[in-house]
């Protein structure tokens, strides 16, 4: 096939839809409760699947720089159908955990290669200054896609818990071809031997060499693990709130579209506010809705979500922009799989604390530490990211 940035992007947009049209996220912690799951073993289970991420993020960013990003895309999308498929004939922790490591798998793969295919389409179509409008499009497709799979996945999910992950299956499918419309751009770059010092070297000069490099990489994680984080907080927050069942797909699907609508606007706002008020913006955004969700009463809370989540939908396509700008084409992709690999760090060490916290004390005591540690090593690194200047080549 010929070289297209319409069919690339296209192509990406499917990609993305499939990845983020989830029908069983809105009742997830239902379902793996109906399976005799704890929150304890609720975070436990997605540091395990954080932990694989952790372990292969790297490494598959580097296969896509040597092997093709469409090579990683399509395999990543095999994986994703796989995962579904396993997880819809898994009815215990341990079986819970294979699913989860295949698409642990599938994650590690697409993440990273997707915004570097993205970003080279649009350097090879001479539009790369509208990579954060085109980005936040496509975050915005994801989260409109998972918006509109929460209204179908909660209601679904009355007739029985599994049957969202059955449809999900068929909707992971849709992945597979799409990729297959992928063709590489034809960029020149500069070639690197294969092999593990050159992927130590990579991730050395991201975490040390490069100083911008650096700070972008650990205020970014920050941020995305403290958004990942507020996922996994958000539906045991609506049954504190003694929110209906039929109604969690409808909010999660307000929230997911707050998301994509902020993630749209993105490049807009950062063009009126400046680089730096806009990351202070968002980051101010998201730790002080932290702290203010537990303290308010009943369904005042749910505003506070959808402030947060439009925060998220700011900085997504924004924090990934600024990290395009500064890394070279030929190692894209392991850039971007450095700072996927440190938010699931982050994730991995923390998750099972904020279980722990939960089942033990409370929700509240649990969101609120989170937001507390969080905060303060997320302001501190959005100091040396402005310092240095982070959102400029």
């Amino acid at each position: 096939m010929v070289f297209s940035v319409k069919r690339n992007l296209s192509a990406l947009y499917l990609v993305k839809i499939a990845k983020w049209m989830n029908l069983v996220m809105p009742v997830i912690v239902l379902f793996y409760n109906s399976n005799g799951l704890t929150m304890k073993d609720i975070f436990l289970l997605q540091s395990i699947y954080s932990i694989t991420l952790m372990a292969l993020e790297i490494p598959t960013g580097y296969f896509a720089d040597q092997a093709g990003r469409k090579t990683s895309i399509l395999i990543g999308s095999i994986l994703g159908f796989a995962g579904y498929l396993a997880y819809s004939f898994s009815f215990g922790f341990w079986q819970f955990v294979i699913a989860e490591v295949i698409l642990g798998v599938s994650q590690s793969l697409i993440s990273g290669a997707d915004s570097a295919m993205l970003y080279d389409t649009l350097t090879v179509g001479k539009q790369k200054d509208r990579y954060t409008q085109l980005e936040g499009r496509v975050t915005s497709i994801g989260n409109f896609g998972e918006a509109f799979a929460g209204i179908i996945g909660g209601f679904i999910a009355i007739t029985s818990l599994r049957t969202p992950f059955y449809v999900q299956t068929c909707v992971a499918l849709i992945a597979v071809p799409a990729a297959v419309m992928l063709v590489e751009p034809p960029i020149k770059t500069i070639k690197i031997k294969p092999g593990l010092s050159e992927i130590k070297s990579i991730v050395f000069e991201v975490l040390h060499g490069n100083v911008k490099l650096k700070w972008n990489t650990f205020f970014s994680a920050i941020i995305g693990a403290s958004t990942l984080t507020m996922a996994w907080f958000a539906q045991p927050y609506f049954g504190k709130i003694e929110l209906p069942v039929s109604m969690y797909g409808i909010i999660w699907a307000v929230l997911n579209l707050s998301v994509g609508m902020a993630a749209v606007y993105a490049w807009r706002f950062e063009e009126k506010f400046g680089a730096a008020k806009t990351v202070i913006i968002f980051t101010s955004a998201i730790f002080i809705t932290y702290l203010l969700l537990p303290i308010m009463p009943g369904y005042i809370g749910l505003g506070i979500l959808l402030v947060f989540y439009s925060a998220r939908g700011l900085a997504t396509p924004i924090l990934r922009n600024y990290i395009n700008l500064i890394a070279t084409s030929e190692v894209r992709a392991t850039v971007l799989s450095v700072r996927n690999f440190l938010i699931r760090l982050i994730f991995a060490i923390t998750g099972p604390i904020w279980g722990w916290i939960t089942d033990e004390n409370s929700l509240q005591s649990a969101i609120i530490s989170a937001g507390l540690i969080y905060g303060f090593f997320a302001f501190l690194s959005m100091y040396f990211f402005v310092k240095h200047k982070t959102y400029e080549p």
